[in-house]
């Protein structure tokens, strides 16, 4: 027997699985409902893949704060797909016929009356209600691990995933099968307080086991082997080091590019390539306090124009922040911030921007989409944050799907960076692309490593993959720690996923041997390493509790948080070069790029093999710093998994006639 929502009630030890459809994408996600008695409703998919008994910890503290989210069904889901697939589709008649927030609600989105049954359900299990979006797609709640235990009839426990100990459901929750039947999925796992921002600088340390194989593998040094000021454009200076592919000279790495050399390397014409009239959202966790201020002041220092009339922020008050320690808190995600606000502007100085912050890295990134959304603030939303690989739980993911059908339906294209940790194999164990840049339904960002010249034009792009051989110095003799090329240490994300099926778009463009029928990230690429990377400015937060600050500082920054600012960024001025609005851009992308090849710049791995320098200032340790080489992930003549189709060149994308 089925409920309305297409779940299966039944004996408990009995497991089905139940198949959505998403657009543009077949959806295959394992959902298993079972019911234990007459009265209630499993939630197997709401059960993550990581909550094993082998990284089992026991229950949770019973007055543990959780946050929860109860997704709730779309009415007529096959038609929101194919409207999806319609409005977004070239070929398709429909096609940019995008409906409003306010149409697209009031055909779609799920009844008041099945909003309130959930919210007076958690209501009386004790919860505290946090949001529920004009859309109703979802509640989001708060409660106590007791409370959460008796609401959904399953036990809490603590797990340990990537480093971190969190808390998911041991046992499938149910409810009760009257309100079963009016829901689509649930979440009460801390999974997704793995999203973090995807940005590093050239000292970071690699995350996960890379990290303390790094760790042991060098150790800090007295002075430096060799002298490195950094340069500020590619080879302004070079260093004598040891041999390797074939010379012994190398340039050193970026000081971090000015919004100036981002444009002119890309070809964009100042008072042509402005953006004006269109507008950028940014989605992080948290708020900055001082990121306008900061935002002027670094345009100031460079020769930029201000963001006087073209910024509006959307925020929460800080007493609202939830979720500090889990979320790494408002100081790890204000670089996050400054570099998303400073690159679009730096890129498109007449953009409008509109930075929308979460409550948190877990539901509140939810309600800062929905606020897009339900209300249209942009056309264009970039996303520099990331969940480690796609180890989410179904649940999760199929009310994610559903947002991002609306974002489609509506004509908003949403732009996810792909991560920072290449395949993800040191932190998982197993090569997996990061969600949400996996899910068919975004663009997603992968990262270059980009060379400008003294004069700012082009010399190269290579793709982001980054490993490092420290270099000694016995006694005046320079030499490499290990064989070349090192130990792996950032590069872009990607590859293939294990959840979605191969999109409409990519066939006949991601060659079957790699995509063997599956969605392949990512679709496109633009600058991203940190040794190429990107100057912002920012009075840094000190304290995450007062949100003091400090004075104003300059760093060099990159991660593919880069990459994605700078290609929402730039499709924004590819909208007002070409006067319309792409909306979800990956069947147009990928179709001019079968059509007008010259639109994209295809990233191939560089002959001789490109190499620089880099001295950490933390540690005196020099490494030899070899590029393209990202874990698993290859670029390739063509689509590859480490920078998709390529970067974009606007100008020959207004030029083609092709996107319009």
């Amino acid at each position: 027997m089925l409920n309305s929502s297409g779940r299966a009630i039944r004996p408990r030890h009995i497991a089905g699985a139940v198949t959505a459809a998403v657009c543009l994408v077949g959806l295959s996600l394992v959902g298993t409902n079972t019911a234990s008695a007459a009265d209630r409703v499993d939630f197997d998919g709401a059960v993550p893949a990581w909550a094993v008994s082998a990284n089992d910890a026991g229950a949770a503290a019973a007055d543990t704060s959780v946050e929860g989210e109860i997704f709730l069904p779309l009415r007529d889901a096959a038609g929101a797909a194919a409207l999806a697939t319609a409005v977004s589709t070239p070929t398709s008649p429909t096609y940019k016929q995008f409906l409003t927030p306010q149409q697209w609600i009031a055909k779609y989105s799920p009844t008041q009356a099945t909003s309130d049954a959930v919210v007076a359900y958690l209501k009386a299990a004790g919860a505290s209600i946090t949001a529920v979006p004009d859309s109703r797609q979802y509640v989001v709640f708060r409660a106590n691990v007791a409370q959460v235990d008796a609401a959904f009839g399953t036990e809490l426990h603590s797990y340990s995933i990537a480093g971190a100990t969190l808390v998911a459901p041991s046992t499938a929750p149910s409810l009760p099968a009257s309100l079963a039947s009016q829901v689509s999925a649930v979440s009460i796992d801390q999974g997704r307080t793995l999203n973090h921002p995807d940005l590093v600088k050239p000292d970071s340390e690699p995350a996960g086991s890379s990290s303390q194989a790094q760790s042991k593998l060098v150790a800090p040094a007295a002075t430096p082997a060799i002298v490195t000021p950094c340069s500020n454009y590619w080879a302004q200076f070079t260093v004598t080091a040891p041999a390797a592919y074939g010379q012994t000279q190398f340039p050193t790495a970026n000081c971090g590019y000015t919004p100036r050399q981002i444009r002119s390397a890309y070809g964009l014409t100042p008072n042509v390539n402005t953006g004006a009239g269109q507008t950028v959202a940014i989605i992080d966790a948290y708020a900055s306090p001082t990121i306008r201020e900061d935002a002027n002041t670094y345009s100031a220092q460079l020769g930029e124009p201000s963001l006087a009339g073209l910024f509006t922020q959307v925020v929460p008050d800080p007493s609202e922040f939830t979720d500090i320690d889990l979320c790494a808190g408002p100081a790890n995600w204000q670089g996050e911030q400054t570099l998303d606000v400073e690159a679009v502007h730096g890129v498109a100085p007449r953009a409008n921007i509109v930075y929308v912050g979460g409550t948190n890295c877990d539901a509140g990134i939810d309600v800062a989409m929905s606020k897009i959304l339900d209300n249209k603030l942009a056309t264009i939303v970039s996303n520099s944050y990331g969940n480690i690989g796609e180890a989410v739980s179904p649940d999760l993911v199929r009310g994610e799907e559903n947002i991002f059908t609306q974002a489609a339906g509506e004509g908003i294209g949403l732009y996810f960076s792909s991560g920072d940790n290449g395949d993800e194999v040191a932190a998982l164990g197993y090569a997996s692309p990061d969600y949400s840049a996996s899910s068919p339904l975004v663009t997603s960002v992968g990262g270059t490593s980009l060379a400008v010249a003294k004069d700012g034009s082009y010399l190269f792009e290579t793709g982001w993959g980054s490993t490092g051989d420290q270099i000694l110095n016995t006694n005046g003799k320079l030499s490499l720690a290990q064989p070349l090329p090192g130990t792996f240490r950032f590069g872009a994300g990607g590859g293939v996923s294990a959840l979605f099926k191969q999109p409409a778009y990519q066939k006949g463009t991601v060659p079957t041997a790699l995509a063997k029928g599956m969605r392949v990230s990512p679709d496109v690429a633009a600058v991203a390493d940190p040794y190429t990377g990107f100057l912002i400015g920012l009075r840094p937060i000190t304290d995450d509790t007062t949100l003091a600050t400090g004075p104003f500082e300059n760093s060099s920054i990159g991660g593919t948080s880069l990459a994605s600012p700078v290609f929402a960024a730039q499709m924004a001025l590819v909208q007002a070069g070409t006067k319309t609005t792409i909306g979800f851009a990956n069947p147009l992308l990928y179709s001019v790029n079968k059509s007008n090849p010259q639109v994209f710049r295809d990233i191939v791995p560089q002959n001789p093999q490109k190499a620089l320098v880099f001295t950490s200032p933390s540690t005196g340790i020099t490494r030899l710093i070899t590029l393209d080489t990202d874990t698993s992930l290859k670029t390739a003549k063509g689509y590859d998994d480490v920078t998709g189709i390529g970067s974009i060149d606007v100008n020959k994308a207004i030029a083609s006639g092709a996107v319009k």
